[in-house]
């Protein structure tokens, strides 16, 4: 009798720890980070000139980056890795460790940390594979590593939700830098073949946008049916915060077809979003 006690009592704590965790993940997937600045980064010199290397990560994305997948979405061949560039990368990302973005104008300040937040997840990556998908790094109550303290800058301690909501996001108030940073997904915007530069950002943001707007990942519509990209309801506020403002967005980057469907349409928007690994 004891046994069959203890056996059930374990089966509804397991059930109940399942359904726990079930709402734990409904609620964070849902609750995406609000944009609000980290006072500390706000500062630049825009008298300054001078540039920041990106040429380590440019080399470890010519050599692991498949950009030209049928699919249409970028892989990272995180299998083949070699230690030495794994080592590579990690010195890429200690040398921005060590520059103070401050110093830097602000458009050098940009390109810093879109490369820094996407260089430090696919290094995550790295530190857990093989794994399935990258939310499968948070602990249990965390759904993905977006608040793990992953670097300090200039005694600074920071996240990734740190790098894209608390400096990205409300220093730039730029919505197409969702469509710069890599959360290591098939259904997020492409990780860029090309390591942002002060010169490029803005003609890379242009085009990462235009391949995601024109990919079925990023809109799909069907009669009078359209399903988006889960970015579009997470960070609603940042393309004017209504289905109409977001239809206005999407135009900006639709090619003709989409263009047409875009501009007829009046139906009902779902939305839906692939975590599963960028992995060939």
């Amino acid at each position: 009798m004891l046994n069959w006690q203890k056996n059930n009592l374990t089966v509804v704590f397991s059930a109940l720890l399942l359904v726990l965790s079930s709402l734990i993940l409904s609620v964070n997937v849902h609750a995406a980070p609000t944009s609000e600045l980290i006072d500390f980064w706000d500062e630049s010199d825009e008298e300054n000139t001078n540039t920041i290397d990106h040429s380590k990560w440019q080399t470890v994305l010519d050599t692991y980056l498949v950009s030209n997948h049928p699919s249409g979405i970028n892989r990272f061949n995180y299998k083949a890795v070699s230690k030495a560039d794994k080592s590579a990368l990690e010195s890429y990302i200690s040398d921005l460790k060590n520059t103070d973005p401050r110093e830097y104008n602000l458009a050098e300040q940009k390109a810093y940390w879109i490369n820094l937040y996407n260089a430090l997840t696919v290094n995550l990556i790295l530190d857990n594979y093989p794994v399935k998908s990258i939310t499968k790094l948070g602990g249990f109550f965390s759904f993905g590593p977006w608040d793990k303290e992953i670097i300090t800058i200039e005694g600074e301690t920071l996240t990734l939700n740190n790098i894209e909501h608390g400096i990205l996001r409300p220093i730039w108030k730029d919505n197409r830098i969702h469509y710069a940073v890599n959360c290591a997904s098939m259904g997020c915007p492409n990780l860029s073949a090309t390591a942002f530069t002060a010169e490029n950002t803005e003609a890379l943001l242009d085009q990462s946008a235009k391949d995601y707007v024109n990919h079925t990942r990023g809109v799909k519509i069907e009669g009078d049916k359209m399903q988006v990209s889960s970015i579009y309801e997470w960070y609603k506020v940042d393309f004017g915060g209504t289905d109409a403002s977001l239809i206005e967005h999407l135009k900006l980057y639709a090619e003709p077809q989409l263009q047409e469907k875009l501009n007829s349409f009046s139906g009902k928007i779902t939305d839906s979003y692939d975590w599963s690994l960028n992995q060939p």
